[in-house]
């Protein structure tokens, strides 16, 4: 490094440095994907006001919900590098969304840079109550023998749900017919009633209907149990090895953004996370307190897309 790039570098460095102690000198945006009273919506109002109460500047919640997450990720990706525009990405937004669509208006691993990591949320395999499978061995077995398909159901083409779904077809090695809803709750109707054999539910949906004894819980899709139910063993446990499937959320900004601020950024919303008053809000049905790097968050991110995309090729789902 010469002396003229080195002294640049250390001005630079001071700048940015200085920046940092202002930062933030006016309102945050919080662009969340879904509309509000959604789980997404209440975690980004949740960190907001502990935001507030942190830095003493106002943060707006702006709800872009449709298709996919895509309107809001595509305001979040062109939005200024600045660290006033932050993202709650999720699942679908930064790790399905590239191989469900073949134009995507924006690239995840190159617009985006990884802030940290909010929650992770198992989901939870469900069957009707009056099914005589009680076990996610049972399960396989009546897949493997019976004379026509099974049917499983979902929110929709590519949710979480439809994508657990064909993950533990391929992993268990059985054939079932995949039947898309507009939505969770039409679907879990037509699972206590019968009319399709199997489910992917969200626990904060499920759980509720499985006390009720409305639906039958056979297994949760983390790699070990919920704390909130530890009586009900894994996917993995049960026989499919390697089956691991977590919903998630977490922070990004535009890429470009000065790393100084995306460490303040990591250290202030971890710092939050960590505060138990809303660690109990938030794991409710579940959900684990994630947090940790930026670093890591981007590792995870990458992993996720890698393995979605897999599962996505091998089922052939497309959107578009």
């Amino acid at each position: 490094m010469n002396r003229i790039t080195c002294i640049l570098s250390i001005a630079l460095s001071a700048s940015f440095g200085a920046y940092a102690q202002t930062y933030p000198a006016k309102s945050l945006r919080i662009l969340v994907p879904f509309a509000p009273g959604g789980s997404s919506d209440i975690q980004a109002r949740l960190i907001a006001q502990k935001l507030i109460e942190a830095w003493g500047q106002g943060v707006v919640i702006d709800n872009r919900g449709g298709a996919g997450g895509i309107v809001a990720a595509e305001i979040a990706a062109h939005a200024p590098a600045d660290g006033y525009t932050l993202f709650l990405g999720h699942i679908g937004t930064q790790a399905a969304n590239p191989a469900l669509y073949t134009k995507l208006p924006y690239d995840p691993a190159k617009d985006f840079a990884a802030v940290v990591m909010t929650i992770t949320q198992p989901m939870i395999l469900v069957v009707p109550p009056a099914s005589a499978v009680n076990s996610v061995a049972d399960l396989i077995a009546l897949a493997r023998g019976t004379a026509s398909k099974l049917a499983y159901a979902s929110a929709g083409n590519g949710s979480p749900n439809h994508l657990a779904g064909e993950m533990f077809k391929s992993l268990a090695k059985i054939d079932a017919t995949h039947v898309p809803y507009k939505g969770s709750a039409p679907a879990e109707l037509d699972v206590m009633a019968g009319r399709v054999q199997f489910f992917f539910d969200t626990m904060i949906a499920a759980m509720p209907l499985v006390n009720a004894n409305r639906l039958k819980a056979l297994a949760v899709t983390s790699a070990k149990r919920a704390g909130s139910a530890p009586n009900i063993p894994t996917v993995a446990e049960s026989g499919v090895a390697g089956y691991e499937f977590l919903t998630w959320n977490g922070f990004f900004v535009p890429a470009g953004t000065p790393a100084v601020l995306v460490t303040k950024l990591n250290a202030e919303v971890g710092r939050i996370l960590r505060m138990p008053d809303l660690a109990r809000k938030l794991t409710g049905d579940g959900a684990e307190i994630a947090a940790g790097t930026p670093q890591e968050f981007a590792r995870f991110t990458e992993h996720e897309r890698q393995k979605l995309a897999r599962v996505i090729a091998a089922a052939g789902i497309h959107i578009d």
